[in-house]
């Protein structure tokens, strides 16, 4: 998830809390009016037309980022020539797993937090990723997940769980330390912080400043140390035909499987955002918000291997960027205008950055959910 900070206000209404007595800076810009738009027979046709402009956005990239790894990437991860060695890319893959641990529990979860308790309680809302659909605890989770199978060098199909561990393949980097003496608690410390975020009470939006909130960063944090701890114990080995049968237990069992499920379930989603442009009815927002939550449950499962592809070519900010530029999307779609979703090599960071936030499943996830539900039809 690529950040960037557009300060704005959000909606008061339905929230347990005194949101818009805000503590903000003096001079800060404050809208409301996008945060609180609803769906109308005005925006009818901008409405699908926008959807089905992201959705196929979303479509293309997913499919993009999985013919990457197949085609190409896959084969110079595991040959080592993408880092260098066989347990360069165990510390890749370790590197990954620490980003993402070090992400949600100070940025994700931790950003909201600190905003809270300085009296920011609107920005605080806002830099809450996830909140239209009221889906951030699960998204949280569900990165936590994707260390859990990076470790195994399997997709759980269930949750991370002491008993979970027995699942692990012979190949993957749990085994491997455990054969080879390599002390950790790394797979108690990602239960641990899968536990503790899951404790948080629904929705996150409005439990900020939660004692399961500071539970779930402390649990976040010992996990970055423990996953810290096992990268210095593996980066002086010399076993790299050992490795080597770790590294591609990740990518056949774990890379590949993720990304071609997210591009199969992005081209699901894209076909009910088609039939909620054909018809639009409370049903075929249900169906498009449900057709949402599928295929945003790989992505976050991949966010523990946001190297190769996903990051050289941009598409990450193009598919997950946070917070969003409500303003501007509501713009275009009083617009029809749709060139600003779209950025080529050469345009300026900026540039790039302001086309990322008008597009990608949160984009999307403006324009199906509102204060947690589908839309409905007025």
């Amino acid at each position: 998830m690529k950040k960037y900070f557009l300060l704005a206000c959000l909606f008061c209404a339905g929230v347990s809390f005194t949101a818009c007595d805000n503590g903000e800076e003096p001079g800060t810009e404050i809208i409301t009016d996008a945060a609180d738009l609803d769906y109308s027979a005005s925006y009818a046709v901008s409405w699908a037309n926008y959807s089905k402009q992201v959705a196929s956005l979303l479509k293309n990239d997913s499919q993009t980022l999985y013919e990457e790894w197949a085609n190409h990437f896959a084969n110079e991860f595991k040959d080592g020539s993408f880092s260098g060695s066989q347990n360069l890319s165990i510390q890749q893959i370790l590197d990954g797993c620490i980003d993402i641990a070090n992400e949600v529990g100070t940025a994700k979860i931790g950003e909201p937090y600190d905003y809270w308790m300085s009296g920011k309680t609107t920005t605080a809302v806002y830099a809450v990723e996830s909140w239209y659909s009221w889906h951030s605890r699960d998204d949280y989770s569900n990165n936590i997940k994707s260390i859990a199978n990076s470790l195994l060098g399997i997709r759980l199909k269930g949750n991370p769980t002491s008993d979970a561990v027995s699942q692990a393949n012979t190949n993957s980097l749990i085994s491997y330390c455990t054969s080879h003496g390599i002390s950790t608690d790394v797979w108690t410390k990602t239960v641990e912080a899968w536990n503790a975020i899951q404790a948080i009470p629904q929705p996150f939006r409005n439990n900020i400043n939660s004692n399961e909130t500071v539970q779930a960063m402390a649990a976040c944090e010992e996990l970055v140390g423990s996953l810290e701890s096992l990268k210095s114990n593996i980066s002086n080995l010399n076993d790299e035909e050992g490795l080597k049968q770790v590294v591609a237990q990740y990518v056949d069992d774990v890379v590949l499987p993720t990304y071609k499920e997210l591009a199969e379930k992005n081209a699901a989603l894209y076909t009910a955002i088609i039939a909620l442009g054909s018809s639009t009815t409370n049903n075929t927002f249900s169906a498009a918000c449900e057709a949402w939550m599928n295929a945003r449950q790989p992505w976050e499962t991949s966010e523990a291997f946001l190297f190769g592809p996903v990051d050289q070519m941009g598409l990450d900010p193009n598919m997950d960027s946070w917070p969003l530029d409500q303003d501007a999307i509501v713009k275009i779609l009083t617009s029809g205008n749709y060139d600003a979703l779209n950025w080529t090599d050469g345009d300026s960071d900026d540039a790039i950055e302001a086309a990322q936030g008008l597009r990608g499943f949160h984009t999307l996830e403006f324009l199906l959910f509102k204060n947690g539900n589908p839309r409905t039809v007025k």
